[in-house]
């Protein structure tokens, strides 16, 4: 920003929201040059400079122009004028709202927005101006959209010559070829090439072979099993590619969170010494799990690289002193690692983010229209190859040699996964092999080929560590789930060896699967336990919500054997948990009832309900009503606080559990105290010190984090011991009762409806449980109002009732009449000419076509609720901000109901109106009045199309008319008034020299 006094006073500059009053003296005129914009208003820093411009200047200067906006790039004027000058200009005079000068004839002024005062008019240029650095079409203050009126060459004929329409529409056509042999391409290239590529090169590395890899250029060119082998090579790519973002990801972790302390010194990976000095997990128990095995201080060593010249310096003459004894080729080595460990930090942000502007993802698919997407396929499929030939090939084989040399190779043979068991067991070897190689390089004191033996033995470890947390552990939970709940369904393990057998893959999954399921929950009521327990009362379990808690630093820095220990814990645990709440409680209801089970899994035909039917219900009804509306945290919290508190109070640990809040407020200050004492003499380091360093140094603090003091009675281990067998009997109880009360309310109140036939117990269990759920709010509620008195229950049973009542007409028209016209009319159009010949008559089934139905009409809204702005996206998210306390009848029925059934009606009526009472008119026979009944509503739902798509087209081609005049006779464009009295829009008379091209 620049100020002129007499043309001789040096300018003063805006920078960084500082003014330099060092060159300001008094003035009669400053012009700046603000960024934007915005219908007049000042951004934040304009605002602060005018504010000291005028208390420097007091009566001196008026404010008359102002900026807004320092993110684009718009070149306006800003002035300072003397009070004395703008005191003469006359009164009720527009100006306008940019450059806040008055109207000319060659500039005259616009009212083009809804917006008044001084902000009214604005001259064309400054709008045009704004609006190609806003990049918008509206008015920011009143959102009203400008409009422009083209204005044409005089010469321009009333109607385009053929030659013009034809020349236009045939480069359209010319464009769109174009366009269409690029995109095809594109497709071609990512989606037949590169898949294709990386399946056969797979199955050529993998055939065992020296004549594959010799007809490999012609095996690519093969069409036999195309498609299959494009499907395979698209699991192969998107291996591949997880691999290789997985590197960058750990590279990451290793660079920003520090390398294990024996990578960065000479101590081979399994010195338990080295482990245990500075391998805390960075997870949140990682205080809580070893804080015994850490020491008071931690080493200064592990600062990241880069992060701290100082640092970086003390490191570099430690190393030097240390490695004085050591020969000339070992002092160059050292030297090199650590230079290269400082270039892999000194990268250039600012240059990283250019790279990442320019190549985008368009620009790296070939969707900008450029070749340059064949150099991204050409590198993709040489990674591909690299990642196939170094991460499988070499494993298997390296498995495969061994297990034959041990014999093992007929009982890898027998498990249905001879590929996948090979291959681990290739990496585990290659694990111990890189752990005797990094031994080895330590004692002869081969520097660089240590650090690179540690950084791939940690890649192998990580990746094991990663198969055996989410793959191997969710599995063993599965199958011991289904082992122990085998008397629930009537099944024996032949039954599952058999299934295992016929489909070995899909058996996996499904068990995979349930474990996933399995932990997922299970670790989620362990947070829940965290919100209502003392903190410190769960120390040995790993606290997710912990923000320092990063599993992958877990796996970097902890030894194996501390995994491996881990492992066998969680196993137990888990496990023990599956035969105290699953395999017990079924031994007791078989012995205590013994017709209650099996429960009954299987479908039946002959069954007077669908089973689909049934199943959409459960799925689109039930379920999500119970999801949304039961608050199950809320009440399971509550649940586990009462059990809690009455634990608490019968055994004495009331302290132990919950804790005294008395004692954590006057223990608050001296835990701040031995925490500042703890930070003093822990040493810890500044963030320019490496935030590895600050990490561990924080960690390796004395007792575990967020630990909160108790009072410990007498008998503490006895009364330990007991509180675990009262949680054992509550567990046990809650189980029983989990597994009958729902079944056994379902079973009852089916067999009003199905009578004596056998019904799926998910149904069953399904209907049970709601039912259940109701009665527990119901109880709930009425115990919250008792202490009201009997005119506010009165009261609010009234208001409830009234609110019951119209949800249930808005659930009768919502949830029932709209999805049973919707089912029929998905029935007579799309599955009945489609399922049911002509000779034969179509059933309907209505439970069924209101059940199809409701799927429907949940999809239909869903895809309404992502779709644009139009009324019935309006209409339901008003509906759906209301909610059920809220509900507005009237509007519903009147805005959603009414338009939504009338449609539907009308679609159902008026082709059987033309079928069974015009069609009869015209004098037809029998066999085409029914073959008019059978097709007239596909019949319809085609010409319905076909008119949307004629529509669309018609369309089209007027934009297309309007581009082909426009290219060829537009001079210039006129910005268009807004009228307020009538409300619409109208252009002022201004003369054809202010046409703005």
């Amino acid at each position: 920003m620049d100020v002129d006094d007499s043309h001789s006073q040096p300018p003063f500059a805006l920078r960084r929201g500082r003014l330099d009053w060092g060159a300001l003296s008094r003035r009669d005129q400053v012009e700046g040059r603000p960024p934007c914009m915005t219908g007049g208003l000042p951004c934040r820093g304009i605002q602060r400079l005018m504010r000291k411009l005028m208390s420097h200047y007091r009566e001196r200067l008026t404010l008359v122009g102002q900026g807004h906006s320092c993110r684009s790039g718009t070149d306006l004027r800003l002035e300072l004028r003397p009070q004395r000058e703008w005191r003469r200009l006359p009164e009720g005079r527009d100006i306008c709202r940019v450059c806040r000068s008055e109207g000319t004839p060659e500039k005259p002024l616009y009212h083009p927005c809804v917006c008044t005062g001084s902000i009214k008019f604005i001259h064309q240029e400054c709008l045009v101006q704004w609006l190609k650095h806003s990049r918008k079409e509206y008015c920011e203050l009143c959102k009203h959209r400008f409009a422009f009126t083209p204005i044409y060459s005089p010469d321009m004929p009333s109607r385009l010559p053929i030659q013009d329409i034809f020349a236009g529409l045939v480069t359209s056509i010319g464009t769109a070829i174009r366009y269409w042999f690029h995109y095809t391409l594109v497709a071609f290239a990512w989606l037949g090439v590169v898949p294709l590529t990386a399946c056969r090169i797979y199955k050529c590395l993998f055939t065992g072979s020296v004549s594959s890899l010799l007809t490999l250029p012609l095996d690519m060119l093969s069409t036999e099993n195309l498609l299959a082998d494009c499907l395979q090579g698209c699991f192969v790519v998107t291996c591949t590619l997880c691999a290789f973002i997985s590197l960058v990801w750990l590279r990451e972790q290793i660079v920003h969170g520090g390398a294990p302390i024996w990578l960065e010194h000479a101590a081979p990976p399994f010195h338990a010494a080295g482990h245990h000095q500075n391998e805390a997990p960075a997870g949140g128990n990682g205080a809580e799990n070893v804080a015994a095995d850490q020491p008071a201080n931690p080493p200064a060593e592990n600062a990241v690289v880069g992060e701290h010249p100082d640092a970086q310096d003390d490191q570099a003459e430690e190393e030097e002193e240390d490695n004085e004894e050591e020969d000339d080729a070992g002092v160059e080595d050292a030297a090199d690692a650590n230079n290269g460990a400082q270039d892999d930090m000194n990268w250039n942000a600012l240059e990283w983010d250019r790279a990442a502007e320019e190549l985008t993802w368009e620009r790296m698919l070939g969707l900008d229209g450029s070749l340059v997407f064949l150099e991204h396929v050409f590198w993709v499929v040489s990674l591909n190859t690299l990642f196939i030939l170094v991460f499988a090939f070499c494993p298997y084989h390296i498995g495969h040699f061994s297990l034959v040399g041990l014999g093992f190779e007929e009982h890898v043979q027998a498990s249905h996964f001879e590929g996948l068991i090979t291959t681990i067991v290739g990496y585990i070897l290659l694990a111990i092999t890189l752990i005797i190689c990094h031994g080895l390089a330590t004692l002869v004191k081969f520097h660089r080929s240590r650090r690179l033996l540690g950084v791939c033995y940690i890649v192998v470890k990580v990746s094991l560590l990663v198969v055996v947390e989410i793959g191997v552990f969710p599995l063993i939970c599965g199958w011991w789930l289904d082992i122990c709940s085998l008397e629930m369904f009537d099944a024996t393990l032949k039954d599952r060896e058999l299934s295992f057998q016929s489909a070995p893959g899909t058996t996996m999954f499904l068990h995979w699967l349930v474990g996933m399921v399995y932990v997922f929950y299970f670790a989620s009521f362990i947070l829940l336990l965290r919100e209502v327990l003392r903190p410190g009362v769960l120390w040995f379990l790993r606290n997710l919500n912990d923000p320092d808690f990063n599993p992958v630093q877990e796996m970097i820095h902890l030894p194996i054997y501390r995994h491996l220990r881990r492992f066998i814990l969680s196993v137990i645990v888990f496990g023990s948990i599956v035969l105290l709440m699953l395999w017990l409680p079924i031994r007791i209801i078989k012995s205590l009832l013994p017709t209650f089970l099996p429960y009954n899994v299987m479908l039946y035909s002959d069954a007077p309900v669908s089973e689909l039917s049934l199943e959409l219900l459960l799925l689109q009804v039930v379920l999500p009503a119970l999801l949304e509306q039961g608050h199950t945290r809320q009440w399971l919290k509550g649940l586990v606080r009462a059990w809690t508190v009455t634990a608490g109070y019968l055994l004495d640990l009331h302290s132990y559990l919950l804790g005294d809040q008395e004692e954590n407020e006057n223990s608050a200050n001296q835990q701040v105290n031995n925490n500042q004492h703890a930070r003093n003499n822990n040493a810890i380091p500044v963030v320019g010190e490496g935030l590895h360093a600050a990490h561990q140094a924080i960690l390796q603090q004395g007792g575990p984090v967020g630990f909160q003091p108790y009072r410990r009675p007498l008998h503490f281990p006895l009364r330990i011991f007991l509180l675990i067998v009262f949680m054992c009997v509550t567990l046990l109880i809650a189980s029983l009762i989990c597994l009958t009360l729902p079944v056994f309310a379902g079973r009852w109140l089916m067999s009003f409806w199905t009578g004596t036939a056998k019904i799926h117990e998910l149904y069953t269990a399904a209907c049970g449980l709601y039912v259940c759920w109701l009665t527990i709010r119901a109880v709930t509620v009425l115990v919250a109002w008792m202490p009201q008195g009997r005119r506010v229950i009165f009261q609010k049973v009234k208001e409830w009732s009234l609110m019951i009542m119209k949800t249930l007409i808005v659930a009768v028209l919502l949830a029932g009449v709209v999805p049973l016209l919707l089912g029929l009319l998905f029935e007579l159009v799309i599955v009945a000419p489609l399922r049911v010949p002509l000779d034969q008559t179509p059933l309907f089934y209505p439970w069924q076509d209101w059940a199809l139905g409701v799927l429907h009409a949940k999809i239909i809204a869903a895809i309404t609720l992502m779709g644009p702005q139009w009324w019935l996206k309006t209409v339901i998210e008003q509906v759906y901000a209301n909610g059920i306390r809220n509900i507005d009848l009237h509007y519903i029925i009147r805005r959603l109901a009414a338009p939504v059934i009338s449609v539907l009606l009308l679609s159902l009526c008026v082709p059987y109106v033309i079928a069974s009472g015009v069609v009869p008119l015209l004098g037809v026979t029998a066999e085409m009045q029914n073959l008019v009944h059978r097709r007239i509503y596909p019949f319809l739902l085609m010409v319905v199309v076909l008119m949307g798509i004629l529509s669309f087209q018609v369309r089209q081609f007027k934009r297309l008319y309007e581009h082909i005049k426009n290219d060829k006779y537009l001079v210039g464009q006129r910005l268009v008034n807004y009228e307020r009295k009538s409300g619409k829009q109208g252009t002022s008379p201004p003369p054809p020299q202010s046409s703005q091209e």
